[in-house]
């Protein structure tokens, strides 16, 4: 891109998360249909980004707060592994679940046949692949102020704004008590 551009500014998020996504929405939903998910690179870490945050990091780049040429790596506040999400979505919609590890090779054999299912079933052998490897800020991009932080956003946590959408998954819905 940048040799095409050189004056383009490229965005790299960790793993997006907002109302409509197709990440905490889908294992919300895996949840509430299922006794048991299924756990793909229990291990890995992401650093899990609101796609608000993303969508300022954009808008302060086209109002030109951003470096030129430069590529940014945005990630949330903190950096969890995908069984540590998994487990805050199931807290967030006062669900338990038996979480069953998958190996890599096991993911790739189901994702050959789930990537033509639909909604929630739906794995496909690159998601598979994306989870091998961990997905979160490089120190490199911290050092150089390439981040949300560089461009004075701060960033929203997953627990902070899922429960603003992830409530419609909980057994009784948006009036149910939660503990505390």
């Amino acid at each position: 891109m940048l040799a095409a551009v050189p004056s383009a500014t490229i965005f790299r998020p960790s793993v997006v998360f907002g109302p409509e996504d197709q990440f905490t929405n889908r294992f919300a939903a895996m949840a509430r249909m299922f006794p048991v998910l299924p756990l793909i690179g229990g291990e890995t870490k992401m650093q899990p980004v609101y796609v608000g945050d993303v969508a300022t990091a954009i808008a302060d780049a086209v109002d030109g707060k951003a470096k030129p040429g430069a590529t940014y790596e945005l990630g949330g506040p903190e950096v969890l592994t995908m069984r540590e999400i998994i487990e805050a979505i199931l807290e967030i919609t006062d669900r338990e679940r038996l979480l069953i590890p998958l190996s890599f090779g096991l993911a790739r054999f189901n994702a050959a046949f789930l990537q033509f299912a639909p909604g929630a079933l739906k794995l496909t052998p690159d998601q598979v692949t994306l989870l091998e490897r961990d997905n979160v800020v490089s120190e490199a991009a911290k050092a150089a102020g390439l981040t949300l932080e560089g461009l004075g956003i701060q960033a929203d946590s997953l627990e902070a704004i899922a429960p603003q959408y992830l409530w419609r998954f909980r057994p009784q819905g948006q009036f149910q008590r939660m503990s505390v």
